[in-house]
């Protein structure tokens, strides 16, 4: 499952107790994969800034998962063409994200762990509100460029009434430079072919007899060249008219048609190049990621090897990607980090205004082995920490008694500090 969830209980001898009881359970039931989750010590400031930190806190949560949602998105769009490798680029430091999250490590290069909260906070705000003002503008000019070249293929695509002639005719159908003679380009509907052949050169005065030509059909007409004597085109176009034939306005211009075809080779060619291409290589030695890789202690599976890349290997492994792809991976990544950070800053917050101080809670992560677990494993969990609550938990049945025809609902009811961390980005 794509699913976490993110718990803390006092660090005291009872519920460490208690910890490595639900860490029994879980295992032995198949409900859960436990890891402990590792959070600085910081410096706690005043009650009251804590309080006020933790609606923030709140706040900077939603907007970071959303954030991330909408680059993911942003990445599927970009590689419409390799929809199928999307999942393998989204990675934060180098690493799958169920790797980095089990493998969490705070970064205290980057966020200070002897700042006040309140700094820490901010900074991560800041971080992940520059990244949208960029995302917005990034993806923006790249819609831009979508919609011209939608637009450009509308044409090359319509009927022989709206799509653009540039790729159709050619200079050889028409008369040019004269300065008596034109040549017109007119719809003919398919069943008036032979209407059109018969009627063409008495439509007006000054047709040029053998002068038509069928050059490109669709299902339903098919477009006919005619030359005529410049001074009779508005008397031949009203006749053709009611005779259903519709003249084309058109006039065969070669630089035209040529900037046109090129604008067309342009824009195909900066859609493709946001995706991949050689340009705009990350400078070696960049500060996007920090070169270190993360470390874990597990609670249940302590030879779990730990995931992690440094800068150098993902800058070869990235260098043949278009500059869109490339920010939007390296910025994905970091918005991703901070939002960990921030499920870590909460975690603290919310323990030291729930148990208390001297600092002292262990934060564990669960990730639920199937979604068919998850009632269960609440339950369990509820049945463990009930203690820590027992005005709330008299009110609810516990785990391990019961009564036939009676059932209550915990799915809201957290003894303990909780947070879910949902990685279905694509969802």
């Amino acid at each position: 499952m794509s699913e976490f969830w993110l718990i803390s209980a006092p660090g005291d001898k009872e519920n460490l107790q208690a910890l490595e009881r639900m860490n029994t359970v879980t295992s032995k039931s198949h409900l859960s994969y436990n890891t402990k989750f590792t959070i600085p010590d910081f410096k706690v400031g005043t009650l009251d800034s804590l309080v006020g930190l933790s609606d923030e806190l709140g706040k900077v949560d939603i907007f970071a998962e959303s954030l991330i949602k909408r680059m993911a998105q942003s990445v599927v769009e970009v590689m419409e063409d390799a929809k199928g490798k999307v999942q393998e680029n989204l990675l934060a430091n180098g690493a799958d994200l169920t790797s980095f999250v089990t493998h969490f490590e705070w970064d205290m290069a980057k966020y200070p762990a002897k700042q006040p909260l309140v700094s820490i906070a901010d900074t991560l705000a800041k971080q992940l509100a520059q990244i949208e003002t960029d995302l917005k503008s990034r993806m923006a000019a790249y819609n831009a460029l979508k919609t011209n070249l939608e637009n450009l293929e509308k044409k090359s695509t319509g009927n022989l009434f709206t799509r653009t002639l540039s790729d159709i005719v050619s200079k050889e159908d028409f008369v040019l430079d004269s300065e008596y003679l034109i040549t017109l380009l007119v719809i003919v509907p398919k069943p008036s072919y032979v209407q059109w052949q018969k009627t063409y050169e008495s439509l007006s005065d000054m047709v040029v007899p053998r002068s038509t030509k069928l050059i490109a059909e669709d299902n339903e007409c098919g477009l006919f060249t005619v030359t005529l004597f410049r001074k009779v085109i508005d008397d031949f176009k009203t006749k053709a008219k009611e005779n259903k034939f519709t003249v084309r306005e058109f006039y065969y211009d070669e630089k035209e048609i040529k900037r046109e075809r090129e604008e067309m080779t342009r824009l195909l060619s900066d859609k493709k190049q946001q995706y991949q291409t050689s340009c705009v290589a990350l400078k070696k030695g960049s500060s996007t990621f920090p070169d270190h890789q993360v470390k874990v202690t597990p609670l249940g599976n302590p030879d779990r090897p730990a995931a992690g890349q440094n800068d150098r290997e993902r800058e070869s492994e990235g260098e043949g990607e278009g500059p869109l792809l490339r920010w939007l991976k390296v910025n994905f990544s970091e918005a991703f980090i901070a939002w960990i950070h921030v499920k870590a800053l909460r975690v603290f917050v919310e323990s030291v205004l729930r148990y208390g101080l001297p600092v002292n809670f262990q934060a564990v992560l669960l990730q639920p082995h199937k979604k068919s677990s998850t009632k269960r494993l609440r339950e369990v969990l509820n049945s463990v920490f009930r203690h820590l609550d027992e005005v709330a938990a008299a009110s609810i049945l516990d785990a391990s008694v019961e009564i036939p025809g009676l059932q209550l609902s915990n799915q809201d009811y957290f003894p303990y500090v909780y947070f879910h961390i949902d990685l279905g980005l694509l969802d």
